[in-house]
């Protein structure tokens, strides 16, 4: 089963994307900030990582440099999800090592699209969510 960590501040941000990748066959572990994420990835990276921008302590743009500096932190895929939408954020993320970028709110078939997209699941993967 493929590990997803899910960074984001709100709980409720947290809550349906846990659903929504549980659904999906991953297994989910979640983070209020990017420095508590940094934190998990050194002890196991994930496969994944759904990704906030604007959060307290460590801000995702932050946790997504440093995260690419650690040993094999070049392998997790990295979907940001944020209501940043201009277009220097985007380039920015992307630049910085994010494979993909979603926008807030999200649903379950923008994030079966965008990991399909990445390589995390297969294009006909079934989906129970």
């Amino acid at each position: 089963m493929k590990t997803c960590l899910v960074v984001d501040d709100s709980s409720v941000v947290r809550k349906i994307a846990r659903r929504i990748l549980e659904g999906m066959n991953f297994h989910i572990i979640e983070a209020e900030d990017g420095a508590v994420a940094l934190e998990a990835c050194k002890r196991a990276l994930p496969d994944a990582v759904l990704l906030d921008w604007n959060m307290p302590v460590m801000d995702g743009f932050e946790f997504l440099v440093q995260l690419r500096r650690l040993p094999g932190g070049d392998q997790p895929k990295v979907v940001f999800c944020t209501t940043e939408n201009g277009i220097d954020h985007i380039s920015r993320a992307l630049h910085a090592g994010a494979n993909e970028y979603i926008m807030k709110p999200f649903d379950k078939d923008i994030v079966v699209a965008k990991f399909q997209e990445v390589g995390l699941l297969a294009l006909d993967a079934p989906t129970d969510a």
